[in-house]
């Protein structure tokens, strides 16, 4: 999705360099980043928090492209794309979490296990 959005932010007019480019590939980079950093930490309770910071990271990229969409920015089959895998990985996203809530997380649990 993150290269869907750069790929879709290329061809924005110059003047949303600093504004909307920038929104959606930070909030692109921060749903992937996320997940990672959450991968990465000690207990299933961490990953379950950073999965939500992920899921909130993808509601910005919905909302701001149906912002890009109404103005016009973007090709729109790159648009349809990164409108389409937007929604798929909150669905990943919220399975993900889902299956963590019957995995009981104590200070000392460990995801991997």
């Amino acid at each position: 999705m993150t290269v869907a959005i750069y790929q879709l932010t290329a061809e924005f007019q110059r003047e949303e360099l600093y504004s909307l480019v920038s929104q959606l590939r930070h909030a692109g980079i921060s749903t992937a980043s996320n997940i990672a950093e959450g991968w990465g930490r000690n207990t299933t309770g961490e990953y379950r928090h950073f999965l939500g910071m992920a899921r909130g990271s993808n509601f910005e990229i919905q909302t701001q492209l149906v912002i890009a969409r109404e103005l016009g920015y973007g090709g729109r089959e790159k648009m349809m794309r990164a409108e389409e895998l937007s929604p798929e990985v909150g669905k990943m996203l919220v399975v993900m979490m889902k299956k963590l809530e019957t995995t009981r997380s104590s200070p000392t649990s460990n995801h991997f296990s």
